[in-house]
């Protein structure tokens, strides 16, 4: 894992992508690591910060391995993609992404696998692939358009355009803008926010709420009452009630930050 570090916070795990001379364009090497990651996280982890070193998040696919491939060894580059990608997106944990600089290609299809994302004002957004005779492979085409509509993602690679970081917040690429170098603190406060959830909770946030929403309306009610009754009765949430209706535990309130920076 030489082009990954791994830093653990108490429950949260913060993995590095370390490819800075190259933008950190993906290599086949970094995703087989990236999905060894996930696919044993380690017990105690209970969020994972997904971050970059230097300028950029990831630009991509490593060009200089986009050797030629048959029709049959190019479909199974891309499952392999597919499945290390849904390692995070329907894993355990949930996965916070730091954005910076470059979010471009498959760097962006790693960063909308993630549940969360925070964006610096550097961030900027493309899909290029139309202009290099490709097409998204890494799940690009299904999980882009649940963010930002079929519609948007078709201009991104029909024109070529790019989207900064205050476009790609309006369009719902990331739920937070920050101040510049601000985004991997403000991903480890969220994530250490996550990890102090009743896991039960976060296993529902991360299992359920995705069938719920791709289900019909019969089939989602039913899916959230079992799913609630099922939080409801851990012995976790029993407690976190009994402290609430004690006065042991704090009540919501509107927070300094409510404006356009924070949570769409």
């Amino acid at each position: 894992m030489s082009t990954l570090s791994i830093e653990h916070r108490d429950a949260v795990a913060v993995l590095k992508l370390r490819r800075a001379s190259k933008r950190n364009a993906l290599d086949d090497a970094t995703v087989l690591s990236i999905e060894e990651f996930f696919r044993k996280p380690g017990a105690d982890v209970r969020a994972v910060v997904l971050d970059a070193e230097g300028d950029h998040f990831s630009a991509g696919l490593d060009l200089g391995e986009l050797t030629e491939r048959s029709t049959e060894e190019a479909l199974e580059h891309s499952l392999m993609w597919h499945r290390v990608f849904d390692t995070i997106e329907a894993g355990r944990v949930p996965v916070v992404a730091a954005l910076k600089g470059a979010v471009i290609g498959g760097g962006l299809e790693l960063a909308a696998a993630a549940h969360i994302r925070v964006a610096e004002p550097s961030t900027f957004y493309a899909l290029p692939e139309g202009q290099r005779g490709l097409f998204v492979g890494g799940g690009g085409s299904v999980r882009i358009p649940r963010l930002i509509g079929a519609h948007r993602m078709a201009d991104m690679m029909l024109t070529g355009r790019v989207l900064d970081a205050a476009e790609g917040l309006a369009a719902g690429l990331s739920q937070y803008l920050t101040e510049e170098g601000g985004a991997r603190a403000k991903a480890l406060e969220l994530a250490e926010r996550i990890a102090a959830n009743a896991p039960l909770t976060n296993f529902a946030v991360l299992q359920a709420l995705p069938r719920i929403a791709e289900a019909p309306p019969a089939g989602g009610f039913l899916l959230e009452s079992l799913m609630s009754a099922v939080a409801a009765g851990s012995r976790d949430a029993q407690e976190r009630m009994r402290a609430f209706l004690d006065g042991r535990a704090a009540k919501v309130a509107a927070g300094p930050g409510t404006h356009r920076k924070d949570a769409r």
